[in-house]
């Protein structure tokens, strides 16, 4: 099915397309915040292959935060694949997936706990999401500490 956007347009729309400082990415900093997590954003974590910039890092703690769209990261619940330039995003999505498993890997080898909560879990249930995602970053630091 061809896109029914002009090239000129959907570039328009895709360029205003956030990959950081997204809405559900502002929700938890700003939850964490509020409950004195003292955090850094998009930290550079050298893996030695590459360096890995989750969405929220804790250095010291060695905890690794990413807050994963949907669509952009395949999401098995939501994710719906587009019906035009279906090739292209088939490729993209499996792109970014296989990126994702190998920062998790990397980090991990690393030794940083790694924390990915989708975007959904946000939107739908934030009080339950923030609730575990606290009870995660507090049972890995009891581990550490």
């Amino acid at each position: 099915m061809p896109d029914k956007f002009s090239p000129e347009i959907r570039s328009k729309i895709m360029s205003h397309i956030r990959s950081k400082n997204t809405k559900p990415e502002l929700n938890v900093r700003r939850f964490l915040w509020h409950m004195k997590f003292r955090y850094r954003i998009h930290y550079k974590i050298d893996c030695g292959e590459k360096i890995v910039k989750p969405d929220i890092a804790f250095p010291k703690d060695k905890i690794a935060i990413f807050v994963d769209g949907c669509f952009w990261h395949g999401c098995p619940k939501c994710y719906k694949e587009p019906k035009s330039n279906v090739e292209f995003w088939r490729n993209k999505i499996n792109r970014n997936r296989n990126r994702d498993k190998l920062d998790d890997e990397l980090l991990r080898n690393c030794n940083w706990k790694v924390i990915r909560i989708w975007e959904h879990s946000i939107l739908e249930n934030f009080e339950e999401t923030m609730e575990w995602l606290v009870h995660e970053i507090l049972s890995f630091r009891k581990k550490v500490n």
